[in-house]
């Protein structure tokens, strides 16, 4: 059996108003202790794209303090889970956060938007924390049925109604 992988901390403090979850970090993230760390995701050039900023080329924790400058956090439905390889696919033994945890490390926290299919699986649960919930097209590389620009007008209508764009 696959060992039991854990995943990030949470991305989010008193500012944050919207938060982007996924389901769990690919491999290359996890590698590296950051969110979307996979050079193909389109997540980091979505939001450069939204805050004209080029945000690939900053360091990582300063990646981070602009998303929370802008009120957006950052984290991901499954606390651990077991999976060989990065697709959702090949979840199993799925642990859920600790959501009323993310509600008292961001308090004006108004919606979550989940990337891609797997994490919104949980739109009930967040629902019932009293969150708005919305579902973004994945800005993983196995979304390619998308393209950039697609997936870019879902992200930034949703970005503008929370004031994030």
């Amino acid at each position: 059996m696959n060992a039991r992988l854990v995943g990030l901390a949470p991305v989010a403090d008193a500012r944050t108003r919207l938060v982007v979850l996924g389901s769990f970090p690919g491999v290359a993230s996890l590698a590296a202790g950051q969110y979307y760390a996979h050079p193909r995701n389109q997540f980091w050039p979505i939001l450069s794209a939204l805050w004209g900023l080029d945000l690939r080329a900053l360091p990582y924790p300063e990646r981070l303090q602009e998303m929370l400058r802008h009120g957006l956090g950052l984290w991901d439905v499954y606390a651990a889970c077991r999976r060989e390889g990065s697709l959702d696919t090949a979840i199993e033994q799925p642990e859920l956060n600790d959501f009323a945890a993310l509600r008292r490390l961001a308090p004006g926290l108004q919606a979550v938007a989940h990337n891609g299919g797997e994490s919104a699986r949980t739109m009930r649960r967040l629902q019932a924390l009293g969150l708005a919930t919305l579902r973004l097209p994945s800005t993983s590389p196995a979304n390619a049925s998308w393209s950039f620009e697609r997936k870019l007008a879902a992200w930034r209508e949703v970005f503008a109604a929370h004031g994030l764009a």
